[in-house]
């Protein structure tokens, strides 16, 4: 989480030490693709527990809960999402902070037990019934570093937290000193750690299958190897985030134990690439750096969250926006690594800086005809990548292009067990063909008659002939083409 940007931007990457040990297999996520929701921010299913609610007020609370969540579980299906990745649920401190309530998740009072503005714990466990049921796999929002400001535990067990003297004596100021102002948790403190780890367990037992930790650039970190081998060993499937993270510190929290990492350099380039139409040069930097990467199927993709304003903020015009997140969603299907979508970017939802970012979630029935076309897109860029095991778990290949093109068109292969798939972004304003040589990039393949782009509703195509490939591409927008 990045806290609210009235309390202020922290956070630069730095890189973990030894290896985490693993006893059983690594769970798996590559070929999954996970909606990230907001409960608050999404529906409102049970109008019996909307204490405080305001949502003329984006600090507020907004009514979203887990009864909503749960009634909304086919229209996440219906995307063609696998996976539901849920912002904490826990208790929270029931006083306001900052003139702000709450409704984020992030300043817990309580970590085994629902807040009842989302319900109860036997609603959580309807909704992990009911994900169960829709073959959605649960993943929870753990809050690892800190207490809500006003939360009783802070003033009850002081001796659990990090106060003014550990923060001047530290020589590690992101771990010991308070993120935000937060009641920083000592995690080398024994009821600390077995606290932690058995919320760990208590959660597992309520269905969730995986979880994303917050804030792990501000954790102890033998005690986040500790906690990363008792969920191996628990088949969790485990996210971190460490705001702004490159491939070298996803890299060097993999060999720590964390199945994946959010690669935010990567978000930052297709920002830059698709939406501000700067050279894709900025993106073929990063994925030219997947060598570094333990494991590049797991690692977490994303346009935006609930952290950074929204995708289709980039652009000044609405409808700029939402076509350029039609190119951006259709590009973060092609890559390899775990999708991430936040609620609404399937519809190109603005937004800027937090709160502006979490907005409620509209549905069908109050969308524009131009919010459904960005929907349509995203859910057959959805189908197309699920459809293919090239695309969901194929090895990534650059292909090198002309110089004179490289900052317009980037191309790669994902390949797996004798299947290939040629992916093509194309930055050029306009629609145009291209012939490249074979031999320039590195493949050898036969002739093949022109075919469709995989991505439906799209033109663009793509033949071999004559040793060279030729590509009709659309301007601003990515494909992609199954060559063998």
């Amino acid at each position: 989480m990045r806290h609210l940007a009235l309390l202020g931007a922290l956070l630069t990457a730095v890189a973990g030490q030894s290896s985490a040990q693993t006893a059983t297999p690594p769970a798996r996520f590559e070929g999954q693709i996970i909606y990230q929701v907001m409960p608050d921010r999404f529906f409102d299913g049970n109008a019996s527990n909307n204490q405080g609610v305001n949502r003329a007020d984006l600090r507020a609370w907004h009514g979203g809960d887990l009864a909503g969540l749960t009634a909304k579980l086919p229209y996440i299906q219906k995307l063609g999402a696998t996976a539901v990745w849920l912002t904490p649920v826990y208790l929270q401190q029931t006083a306001n902070s900052f003139g702000t309530a709450p409704y984020h998740g992030y300043w817990p009072a309580d970590f085994r037990n629902v807040d009842p503005h989302f319900g109860t714990l036997a609603d959580f466990g309807a909704f992990t019934k009911a994900a169960q049921n829709a073959d959605l796999r649960v993943v929870l929002d753990q809050v690892i570093n800190h207490y809500g400001y006003e939360a009783a535990a802070v003033r009850a067990r002081p001796a659990w937290f990090n106060g003014e003297a550990q923060c001047s004596a530290s020589a590690n100021k992101d771990v010991d000193c308070a993120l935000a102002g937060l009641p920083d948790l000592r995690q080398s403190n024994p009821q600390v750690r077995e606290l932690l780890l058995d919320n760990a367990d208590f959660w597992r037992e309520q269905g969730v299958q995986a979880f994303r930790y917050d804030a792990i650039k501000h954790v102890e970190g033998p005690f986040l190897r500790d906690l990363l081998t008792r969920d191996r060993q628990a088949g969790t499937w485990t996210l971190g985030e460490w705001y702004d993270a490159d491939t070298g510190t996803v890299a060097d929290w993999q060999k720590e134990g964390f199945d994946s990492l959010f690669l935010f350099s990567l978000q930052a380039a297709m920002k830059g690439s698709i939406m501000a139409g700067q050279s894709l040069d900025g993106v073929r930097s990063v994925l030219a750096r997947q060598g570094e990467l333990v494991r590049p199927g797991e690692v977490a993709l994303f346009l935006d969250n609930h952290d950074v304003p929204r995708f289709a903020q980039g652009s000044l015009f609405e409808d700029v926006g939402q076509e350029r997140t039609k190119y951006g969603l259709r590009a973060l299907m092609t890559l390899r690594g775990v999708p991430v979508l936040w609620q609404g970017t399937e519809i190109a939802m603005r937004g800027g800086a937090d709160p502006d970012n979490r907005r409620d979630m509209r549905f069908e029935d109050a969308w524009t005809p131009a919010e459904r076309a960005v929907f349509e897109v995203t859910r057959a860029a959805i189908a197309a990548r699920k459809a293919s095991p090239a695309l969901s778990a194929g090895a990534l290949k650059l292909l090198p292009s002309p110089d004179a093109l490289g900052s317009d068109l980037l191309l790669f292969t994902r390949e797996l067990n004798g299947q290939t798939v040629l992916a093509a972004w194309h930055n050029g304003k306009a629609r145009k063909s291209y012939s490249l040589k074979l031999g320039s990039l590195g493949v050898g393949w036969a002739n093949r008659a022109a075919t469709s782009s995989l991505f439906v509703g799209q033109d663009a195509k793509a033949s071999v002939s004559g040793g060279y490939l030729h590509l009709t591409l659309p301007g601003q927008d990515a494909a992609a083409f199954r060559v063998e």
